[in-house]
């Protein structure tokens, strides 16, 4: 077996907000969205839908955002787990002071930056759903 990529997909409780955050937080690009009608894909969000799907991406990286209605009829095995995350989705990224400055004040939760031992500085913040999402650069 040949792994090309790992793209995680989030059980999400809206698209909308979830993108929004994505977005105006984080830096990230809409590259698709599917509306509730299931009829078609879309670059861009509209006022007047709803959806069950999205994807986002920045530099090299891509998520998606599956509503949770859809997610557990798609996944079916994900029916009585609960929802949330027991793991943190960790990105390694350049600038990471500057960009911790930038969204500090942006969201609810964040850590301050530490040295961790193993040769990273990092920090942790939570999306919208509760999604721990770790920012870490190398250090000398």
């Amino acid at each position: 077996m040949k792994v090309n990529k790992l793209t995680p997909n989030f059980e999400v409780k809206d698209i909308k907000e979830t993108v929004n955050f994505y977005q105006t937080v984080l830096g990230f690009s809409l590259v698709m969205a599917v509306p509730e009608t299931q009829d078609g894909i879309e670059q861009a969000l509209a006022d007047n839908k709803e959806y069950v799907y999205a994807l986002v991406s920045k530099d090299t990286v891509e998520m998606m955002f599956q509503r949770s209605d859809s997610f557990k009829s798609d996944v079916k095995m994900a029916k009585d787990i609960p929802f949330g995350a027991s793991v943190s989705f960790y990105m390694e990224i350049d600038g990471l002071d500057s960009f911790y400055n930038e969204i500090k004040d942006k969201v609810s939760e964040i850590t301050e930056p530490k040295q961790a031992w193993y040769g990273m500085k990092e920090f942790y913040t939570k999306d919208p759903n509760g999604y721990i999402l770790g920012f870490a650069e190398k250090t000398e």
